[in-house]
């Protein structure tokens, strides 16, 4: 059978993140590049070109925890003598099966956080959890084998 899509969690710093809810997919596409030599009749060789990795959104409830906070923080600061230091981290993440054992991990590497919303739209008559997300740049990921 294949794995559900709702059993996984995301690390970073070595610690696992709580309360991701969601996760946008993994994704990746290479550029076709043609070309023509000008002695070829009528046809177009492909080539492999340039890689790019679409960025991951992550979503959890608003609680107590800084985690999304600290790290979204530290590409963006008030203080503009405040360095760039340590804004991309590499992240793992893994998949369970019905049982609760990890099947599959993937690690994501680069990452840095691009967007942070820290808190929803309010609304004193909606019947919600008050999410809040980071949008991920990523420089590649590979599955752990």
């Amino acid at each position: 059978d294949p794995y559900k899509n709702f059993k996984f969690r995301i690390k970073w710093d070595g610690k696992f993140v709580a309360g991701i809810s969601k996760m946008s997919g993994l994704k990746r596409s290479t550029h076709v590049v043609e070309h023509r030599e000008g002695t070829d009749p009528n046809s177009i060789v492909k080539s492999p070109g340039i890689t790019r990795y679409d960025p991951v959104v992550l979503e959890r409830g608003i609680t107590h925890d800084l985690e999304f906070d600290n790290w979204a923080c530290k590409v963006w600061s008030l203080d503009p003598n405040k360095p760039l230091k340590d804004f991309r981290k590499d992240i793992i993440l893994e998949l369970f099966d019905g049982a609760g054992q990890v099947t599959i991990t993937y690690k994501v590497y680069g990452c840095w956080v691009s967007e942070y919303q820290a808190l929803p739209d309010m609304d004193a008559n909606a019947n919600a959890v008050g999410i809040e997300t980071i949008k991920i740049e990523i420089e590649g990921w590979e599955r752990d084998k």
